[in-house]
């Protein structure tokens, strides 16, 4: 019964440890662009689009089909740098132990 009680206490220690984990996240910000700088995302660990800028020049073009690729390009460069913020953060929780659906 010992056992079983210091497992559930190691259980919610590391549900803490998640959550405040999750809290940094939110606040970590990560920033790609794309097309050399004529759209920039920036991205928090929660995978939350918190700016988006477009360069004035894009617009002169007048080719939206270059402007929405642009942007998706810039949005999954910002996801995916998210994406391994938040890895790397649990991967410090896990002591490197890949858990599944942790990421």
């Amino acid at each position: 019964m010992a056992n079983i009680g210091k497992l559930m206490k190691q259980a919610q220690e590391m549900q803490a440890k998640m959550a405040k984990i999750q809290e940094e996240l939110a606040q970590r910000e990560v920033e790609a662009s794309s097309g050399g700088g004529m759209v920039t995302v920036r991205m928090n660990g929660q995978q939350e689009v918190l700016a988006v800028r477009i360069n004035p020049e894009v617009f002169e073009e007048g080719d939206q089909e270059m402007l929405e690729d642009l942007i998706m390009a810039a949005v999954n460069e910002a996801r995916r740098q998210s994406l391994e913020l938040v890895k790397g953060e649990m991967a410090k929780l896990t002591g490197g132990l890949p858990i599944p659906g942790l990421f």
